[in-house]
């Protein structure tokens, strides 16, 4: 059974590829996000327990998927249990252009005007990704696929146009 984690920054085409991989390969598919942030505004982490909880019961419900997110924390927890990881290591410019031409995402926005406001912040977010020191960041992504002894991939361009 393939058990596969994404990551990346964000822009980088993680859910490209997941919803790719999930519908080809026939995949139960989790972005990260749906669990990582409690309900309102603004938002607010989620508790790690509560994220590890949640992500636990889709792992003992599904016995074959992709996971994908920037949350390095979260994905830890799953090292153990995956069979492959996938690195979506793109420049922060070819991110910026994804995130500028991405398509609405309902289950973060109710609509598109509301995700096209909050892009000015993203593109930011973005570009700090280098510089971070948390779990969202280039260097805790980078020491994940490090230690990772399973299959592992590493993407450096759009692979938009290969799925």
């Amino acid at each position: 059974m393939k058990k596969i984690l994404i990551f990346g920054n964000s822009g980088s085409g993680k859910s490209t590829l997941a919803k790719h991989l999930a519908r080809t390969e026939h995949l139960a598919h989790l972005d990260l996000d749906t669990l990582a942030w409690l309900p309102g505004s603004p938002p607010e982490r989620a508790p790690i327990e509560v994220s590890a909880k949640n992500l636990s019961a889709f792992t003992r419900r599904e016995s074959a998927w992709v996971i994908e997110g920037c949350y390095a924390d979260l994905l830890e927890l799953l090292v153990t249990e995956a069979t492959e990881m996938i690195f979506m290591n793109l420049s922060v410019e070819q991110c910026v252009e994804n995130a500028k031409s991405r398509p609405w995402e309902p289950h973060k926005y109710p609509s598109k005007a509301a995700q096209d406001e909050n892009l000015g912040m993203l593109i930011d977010w973005i570009k700090a990704y280098q510089m971070r020191k948390d779990e969202f960041s280039f260097k805790a992504h980078q020491a994940l696929f490090q230690a990772f002894d399973g299959k592992k991939t590493e993407y450096g361009c759009n692979i938009g146009s290969l799925v």
